[in-house]
């Protein structure tokens, strides 16, 4: 089962997901030990591939620390919170938690781009 921490202990997901407005970025850090590597792949895959059906979802991706890293980043794009947080919610997502292997540390966060003149746009 994975267990949850923050990324900011001052804002929690939960306070993030009352936050209805507008476009968002999931960013989610998974830490794992060696020999779970691939079984946190197969799960994600298959949280993934239940998100993907939901209205809302964009797109995702998974990275992983190199040099033997055991460090994941996921990286996921939705519409808005409100429709990242239905499909969060709903029982069979939040059922696949107990899926992943035992020790799996998982940081989920929400993000929003942020203009920067000369560099990025929002």
């Amino acid at each position: 089962m994975v267990r949850l921490i923050e990324m900011d202990d001052r804002v929690s997901l939960r306070a993030q997901m009352q936050d209805g407005d507008g476009p968002v970025i999931l960013i989610n850090k998974f830490t794992v030990r060696p020999e779970d590597v691939d079984r946190l792949v197969e799960c994600w895959a298959a949280d993934a591939a239940f998100l993907k059906t939901q209205p809302g979802y964009i797109s995702a991706q998974l990275h992983r620390g190199i040099g033997g890293s055991c460090t994941f980043v996921n990286y996921a794009v939705w519409e808005s919170v409100a429709l990242f947080t239905r499909a969060f919610s709903k029982p069979d997502f939040q059922a696949t938690m107990a899926a992943y292997p035992d020790g799996v540390v998982a940081s989920p966060h929400l993000f929003r781009k942020v203009a920067v003149t000369g560099i990025c746009v929002a």
